[in-house]
């Protein structure tokens, strides 16, 4: 074989290319890290002599005034590319409710009820702790009610290796019933006044979007625009610009139909095999979530400035503090426990076989990692770049990470032990094949 010839054996097509780097957008594992770099990078340049300029960039602002969009850097992370996220997510949502999961009832009854606990529970721990204070700090109240899905199946797919599937799904359930409450808690407890005409004139787009989608419109210079009209048109009525992004993701049909589909091979007899557009949506734009959106929002969410050994202080004896990191890792595991060991006891909705309790008290506790949507409800409760908005990231950051750490040494115990199981059965079938 020539030199010249060489290089062409390990030079990628463009599009396999692409779909390499697609698939490696959607690593679990990956998702995780751009978080927590993010996070770190914010919380360093927070906390150093450069935290003038971030904040500077944070806070500049930009946009059009009579479309109420004069938003600073930072809101446009939280209203703007968190749409793209909650886009996502409502696809995968309408993909789960029809095709997926959810679609058993008797096989989705326990996750469900199990995420409704993990939503109840904390909220009432937060409620307790804040009781005597004013209904100023009460608002906080669903702060720690959410579990940020990236960080926790990140988390899972390092140490839960040898884990049984199902404990994975059953967290993937939990998590997207989780958005679907915190979606709705958003929407309902943290829009304080609403423009009527505003919604009504979302639904134009709203309703254009849809017709496209039902026949099969997958241009992007035509779906782009009645999205953005339908984010504009919403956040202008003063409900929470996310909630857009999850009713187009709902609108996305899931089945592939003659006019709505997507040809992504073929059987193995050579006919074509199609997927709906809803799958081949979350495709495309669960890259750019995870590449841009939920990182540069992380980044300009959690840069909170301490304030030394005194600022932490005085935020860890903070009763939203307190409240937030209580609720997280106490009372998001107990609510997820407390409903599965009763629902568990009835005979038709008793859990997987493969599971087994230890690594249902792992998966609770990892749970409690409440990140994205816990700093959202946070700005929305008490407001950006406030002394109770600072404490609520501390208290988020720190009990997502003490949920972080205890589930995921639960649940690395149980995986090593896994592993060594399925190891000394390897060993034994080979000792009892040998002559």
């Amino acid at each position: 074989m020539s030199s010249s010839s060489s290089p062409a054996r390990f030079r990628l097509a463009p599009h396999e290319l692409w779909r390499g780097i697609r698939t490696t957008a959607r690593s679990e594992v990956l998702g995780g890290a751009l978080l927590l770099a993010a996070t770190v990078a914010a919380l360093i340049l927070a906390n150093s002599p450069a935290a003038p300029w971030y904040e500077s960039v944070r806070d500049v602002r930009f946009g059009i005034p009579e479309l109420h969009l004069d938003l600073s850097v930072g809101a446009w992370a939280a209203d703007g590319l968190l749409a793209v996220f909650f886009f996502v997510v409502g696809l995968e949502l309408k993909e789960e409710f029809v095709a997926g999961r959810l679609r058993d009832p008797r096989r989705a009854a326990v996750p469900i009820a199990a995420a409704v606990g993990g939503v109840v529970i904390p909220a009432l721990v937060f409620l307790a702790i804040n009781a005597t204070a004013g209904p100023d700090v009460l608002r906080g109240w669903a702060i720690p009610t959410a579990t940020d899905i990236a960080f926790a199946v990140a988390v899972l797919a390092v140490v839960g290796r040898f884990l049984p599937p199902a404990l994975r799904v059953f967290l993937l359930t939990l998590a997207i019933i989780d958005d679907l409450i915190a979606i709705t808690i958003i929407a309902t407890f943290y829009t304080e006044t609403i423009q009527v005409p505003w919604l009504i004139l979302a639904l134009l787009p709203l309703a254009g979007f849809a017709l496209a989608v039902q026949n099969g419109v997958r241009s992007w210079w035509l779906l782009l625009p009645l999205a953005v009209a339908v984010w504009v048109c919403v956040h202008a009525s003063g409900v929470h610009a996310t909630v857009a992004g999850v009713l187009l993701g709902f609108l996305v049909p899931v089945h592939a139909t003659p006019r709505a589909r997507v040809r992504t091979g073929t059987d193995a007899d050579g006919a074509p095999v199609y997927d709906g557009l809803a799958a081949h949506f979350a495709d495309r734009w669960g890259v750019v979530a995870t590449l841009l959106a939920v990182p540069v929002f992380a980044f300009f969410a959690a840069g909170v400035d301490i304030g030394g050994v005194d600022g932490l202080v005085s935020a860890l004896t903070d009763p939203i503090t307190v409240g937030i990191v209580a609720g997280l890792v106490i009372g998001k595991p107990a609510g997820i426990l407390l409903t599965t060991f009763a629902l568990s006891r009835v005979p038709a909705l008793r859990l997987d076989e493969t599971l087994r309790w230890p690594d249902v008290i792992g998966m609770s506790l990892l749970a409690g990692i409440g990140f994205t949507v816990s700093l959202l409800v946070g700005e929305l409760a008490y407001g950006s770049s406030s002394v109770a908005d600072d404490h609520v990231k501390i208290g988020v950051l720190l009990g997502s990470l003490l949920a972080a750490v205890l589930g995921g040494t639960v649940l690395g115990l149980r995986s090593r032990r896994a592993r060594r199981t399925a190891s000394g059965s390897s060993r034994d079938r080979r000792d009892l094949s040998m002559p």
